[in-house]
């Protein structure tokens, strides 16, 4: 329970202090900090209470005011790769010059294939272009009517959060379609690399004229460039296909909080899993809280969730919370611990039950804000002392 501080010097010391902790505590109705209170208190009680706490409101800091922090669309290359061409070249009549007629037909058939690679990359992308263009412009809709505000399970919203999934997989067959564009150019760099060797090694053979090794000559050149320009497209390529591979796994996480947004009718941010790297610089955890949440292990929670009443609207207070934190410590894991309130056994037995059904309607809620499974861990445990049911949340 906070006391009220009736001092009004030691409060606003107590106050221009509160960026030095290093816990977090949120309240419903947005962030606040009270003195004496450090941690915070999801409940459904009426915050005003009849308390003579003073509370001071702290207005969120630029980042936090940012109703959209998504990752921007990686940047795919731009280069158009044109072959150099092969200069044509009159018959010998030597064995020699025989193999520098099939070599050279079989260089213009090579550049005939990465002629081939180079219009089917150009268009690739432009599909690509196009099917990122509808994707950010649904996903830019529906957050802005969240932002505005609007009823849980928006079925208008619910079609657009589906039409952008279906450009999130056209983009990910773009990504598919480039790496097997990839493998075939690969095979065409391997046929370069032994054709370039092949032309090498007709220097050494006998019976030649001086005509032989000036076209060879010009054809090993050709060649060369032939494998230098085959490399690059390769290496394009490959960017390409690594950096559309992240970026597609990012927004598929952040499709996914969007869609618990949806459910809410309210929006929440950007996926849990990628939120670090949404900020520069580190913010101080400030919020307020109504009572000491009591640890359960000698830890204290990072957040506590009352389920005194039906639907407790924690979400939003909870995704702060988590984000807040990733932002401080990026590695972080989570304990969610499932609180049991005490009573008779008949009682106790029921509130097990009930305190893991919330633990796993928490551990739902962050999948659904994008925080991977494998952050998090769920455990059980009791308090006597606890009114009702609750879940700790634990940073480590």
């Amino acid at each position: 329970m906070a006391y009220p501080v009736r001092n009004p010097a030691l409060q606003r010391r107590r106050l221009a202090s509160a960026g030095a902790v290093t816990s977090l505590a949120l309240l419903l109705s947005g962030c606040s900090y009270t003195s004496e209170a450090l941690w915070p208190s999801l409940t459904g009680e009426d915050p005003a209470g009849g308390s003579s706490d003073t509370v001071q409101q702290i207005p969120p800091s630029a980042a936090e005011a940012n109703p959209q922090p998504t990752l921007s669309p990686p940047t795919m290359g731009s280069t158009n790769f044109v072959v150099p061409g092969v200069t044509p070249g009159q018959p010998t009549g030597t064995f020699v010059g025989q193999k520098v007629q099939q070599m050279r037909g079989e260089l213009a058939q090579l550049q005939q294939q990465v002629t081939q690679r180079n219009q089917t990359l150009q268009s690739i992308r432009t599909q690509a272009t196009q099917n990122s263009q509808r994707y950010h412009g649904l996903v830019a809709a529906v957050s802005t009517r969240l932002q505005m505000g609007t009823t849980p399970g928006n079925p208008i919203l619910l079609s657009q959060w589906n039409q952008a999934q279906v450009e999130l997989d056209r983009m990910a067959a773009d990504v598919n379609q480039l790496s097997g564009l990839g493998n075939q150019v690969a095979a065409d760099s391997a046929m370069a690399t032994y054709l370039l060797q092949s032309i090498k090694s007709t220097y050494s053979l006998s019976g030649a004229i001086d005509e032989d090794h000036r076209q060879l000559a010009v054809l090993e050149d050709e060649t060369a460039k032939t494998v230098v320009l085959i490399d690059r497209l390769l290496g394009e390529l490959s960017q390409d296909v690594a950096r559309q591979t992240n970026y597609i796994g990012s927004e598929r996480t952040n499709l996914t909080t969007l869609s618990a947004a949806i459910k809410q009718g309210e929006l929440l941010g950007p996926a849990l899993g990628n939120r670090a790297t949404y900020y520069a610089g580190t913010q101080q955890f400030a919020a307020a809280d109504i009572g000491t949440p009591v640890s359960t292990d000698g830890r204290v929670p990072l957040v506590v969730i009352r389920f005194d009443r039906a639907d407790v609207p924690y979400q939003q207070a909870l995704y702060n919370a988590v984000s807040q934190a990733l932002q401080r410590k990026p590695n972080a894991v989570f304990d969610v611990v499932a609180v049991a309130a005490g009573g008779t056994q008949a009682q106790s037995a029921s509130n097990q039950n009930q305190a893991r059904r919330n633990a796993d309607r928490v551990l739902r809620s962050l999948a659904d804000m994008g925080l991977p499974a494998s952050r998090v861990n769920v455990t059980a445990g009791s308090n006597a002392q606890a009114a009702t049911n609750e879940v700790h949340v634990f940073v480590r």
